[in-house]
Parts: structure tokens; sequence; C-alpha cells
């Protein structure tokens, strides 16, 4: 079913007209009467919508978006070379994540300012729009950078649980970070339990470094900052691998997969 985003969701009963990009799109799906489409206002509201002819469509009820998970978890990550942030964009919005945050960090090769950064947002913040689109997910995930590591460190350490992953930490995992925050829930043992945990309005940050990692003094003042150094396992991780492995066991461990 295709799904549009909107600025304001039409009344119910009300017609509505494509315009713009998303005009452009409805052509290329050549969309006919009768189809089923959705309009979404990207703050978790959807509206099914019946296409009547052309670019115009006959709006239904509003109703809550049943993709947005109950677990808002955000991705800090440091700016990674060439065009790996758009995998990990893409991907990281079809699997859930609330945000996207991108910061400079020691061994970052790629460190965009400027025009350069602004251009490559603009392009990232499509390529989110499109991923969220495509996995009729009910916000479009905001993509933004910020312009140091400790500003990075600060935010981060805002989220109810903040977790970076060194490839250095041998055995303080994620699934330790959701047990101890949530002693006594069934997040603790995810191995052998069966229940489901839905936690809401829950916040997460999990950050990832890029292609040379975190210097031993970054992971200091990560810890300094709050957050819980985790390992991914013994195996070594891409810096696009990493982000989504992270944000997966969370999704996993959350009951959002």
């Amino acid at each position: 079913m295709a799904r549009f985003f909107v600025d304001e969701l039409p009344a119910e009963g009300a017609e509505y007209r494509l315009t713009g990009e998303n005009a452009a799109h409805a052509k290329v799906l050549r969309l006919r009467p009768g189809e089923a489409v959705t309009l979404c206002d990207g703050r978790g509201t959807d509206c099914p919508c019946t296409v009547t002819e052309g670019l115009t469509l006959l709006a239904g009820p509003a109703l809550p978006c049943p993709a947005e998970p109950k677990t808002a978890v955000s991705l800090w990550l440091a700016f990674p070379k060439a065009d790996k942030a758009e995998h990990v964009i893409q991907k990281a919005v079809e699997l859930g994540a609330v945000e996207l945050v991108f910061f400079p960090s020691r061994y970052c090769v790629s460190r965009p300012e400027g025009k350069a950064l602004e251009n490559k947002l603009e392009r990232w913040r499509r390529i989110a729009r499109s991923a969220a689109e495509q996995s009729r997910r009910g916000v479009v995930p905001p993509v933004r950078a910020v312009g140091s590591y400790a500003q990075a460190l600060r935010e981060a350490a805002k989220a109810e649980l903040s977790v970076l992953f060194y490839e250095n930490e041998e055995n303080y995992g994620i699934r330790e970070a959701l047990a101890e925050e949530h002693v006594g829930t069934s997040i603790a043992c995810p191995r052998t339990s069966n229940a489901r945990p839905y936690i809401q309005n829950w916040t997460v940050s999990l950050m990832t470094g890029a292609e040379g990692g975190f210097s031993e003094e970054e992971i200091e003042q990560a810890r300094q900052a709050g957050l819980r150094i985790c390992t991914l396992g013994p195996r070594i991780l891409r810096c696009e691998t990493a982000p989504l492995a992270g944000l997966t066991a969370v999704m996993y461990a959350m009951g959002e997969i």
C-alpha cells in the first residue's frame, strides 16, 4: 500500500489532492481509482484513504500508526567514510530508530562541515523519509549532527539507558545493561523467558564509533558522562554493522521484533 507523508491530515470524508513530491511519486505508482493508500502526518497518526481519480483521495478516519515502537532508540554515530551513513540510515529507520545523530570523534576520517555537511544532511533526511514511507513508519526520524564528541555524550546520556559499544570491552554486553536497568523483568533472561516485555515510552541511546573505533580517552569520557560501555560480541563489526546490530538487539529484547 502506498504511503505519503503530509503536513496536515484531512478530515474524515474530505477530499485530498496529492501535490509536489507526493504527486510525482503517485504518478510513478500509477494509482488507480479504488486503490487504498495511506496519508501520515509524520507524528504517529495515519489516515487511510481511497483513490477517487487521478491524484485525488477520499479520506477515512485518523488512526494511530501501528508501526511505531514503544521503545525510543536513538543512534549516535561517529561520521563514517564514503556513503556508509546512507546504508545505516535506511536500515535503522526500517528497524525502528527514532533519531540518528552524527558526531566527530578522534578517529573519524570524514569530518564534514559547513555546506558539505548541510548537503549530506539534506540527502540523509531524504533517505530517512523514503525508508519511513517504505517501512510504513508513522514518523520520519530526524537526522542531524552535533559539533563535538563531548556534546554527543551530554545529549546521549539523557536517555534512560545510554550505551557505547566498544570493541575492546569483553564481558559486559547489552543483555547485562538491559537487565540491570530493569531488574526482575523478562528482559533479564531473554534466552530462557518466553514473556514479551513492553515498557512504554522508554528511551535508549546507542553510540558507535567510526572505522577506527574510539580511543581509550574517549571511552573514559563516556564512562564519566554516565554511558555504559558494552561489547557486541567477540567479532569485530564494521562501523556500518555495529549500530544496526545494537539496534536489532534492543528491539528484540523489548519485544519489537
